[in-house]
């Protein structure tokens, strides 16, 4: 394996992925290398089809790799067993969906508290959710519940949620695409200070030039492989 930094959130080493159909080898991954260091805030950029939700998924811990290696905060997830591994997501890894993904039937702060249930983690519950949710800007929308919030305040209770465990890195999977672009673009905002004040490592995948934009580094994955 190769030799690997303290400072680093994240690292995929030789990443391949590909399916069968019938007698067909489909490639969707084809040995992607990358590393991402604690406190970064960077983009996957590529078109619909280059494998960066695949990509996303396996560096989640969501799906396994054909072959290759992943390591979160210095831990090998690559094939490790599912209620371990529950528990590593659960503590490491904070996520972001385009849809939100948000429990209907409780409030901002119940959705954040979430996480909390599962695990070790340290303070209040409560207290930890009022945080987060302050830090995006949702102070006031604590006790209001998914259908009593603008697209773009649920996808900030879904980030508050996704930081609420202090990860060491928050993976997000096209996390504007439901929003318009004024509300893309204060989300963007929130999220650049959000890094800017916790150092947290962000992780996000676009074909959005603009989106791609607000990271401080892009890195372009092209027909499966990550490209300059």
């Amino acid at each position: 394996m190769s030799s690997l930094s303290l400072s680093e959130a994240l690292v995929a080493i030789g990443v391949t992925k590909s399916l069968t159909f019938g007698r067909e080898r489909i490639p969707i991954l084809n040995g992607v290398d990358l590393r991402i260091p604690s406190g970064e805030f960077a983009a996957i950029m590529g078109p619909s089809g280059s494998g960066k939700s695949t990509l996303l998924g396996i560096l989640a811990g969501l799906d396994t790799p054909t072959s290759g290696q992943v390591l979160i905060d210095n831990i090998d997830v690559t094939y490790m067993r599912e209620a371990r591994l529950a528990g590593v997501r659960n503590q490491k890894i904070g996520m972001v969906f385009q849809a939100f993904n948000l429990i209907p039937t409780l409030t901002a702060q119940e959705n954040v508290e979430a996480p909390l249930a599962i695990g070790r983690h340290r303070g209040d519950p409560a207290a930890r959710a009022r945080r987060m949710l302050g830090l995006v800007g949702l102070s006031h929308r604590l006790k209001n519940r998914p259908h009593q919030l603008s697209g773009g305040e649920q996808q900030r209770v879904a980030i508050a949620r996704a930081l609420v465990t202090d990860p060491a890195i928050v993976i997000m999977d096209e996390p504007t695409g439901n929003l318009d672009r004024a509300n893309s673009d204060n989300v963007l905002h929130m999220i650049r200070e959000v890094q800017r004040q916790t150092g947290t490592t962000f992780l996000i995948a676009t074909h959005d030039v603009g989106v791609a934009g607000a990271a401080a580094r892009v890195i372009q994955l092209v027909d499966g492989r990550i490209g300059e």
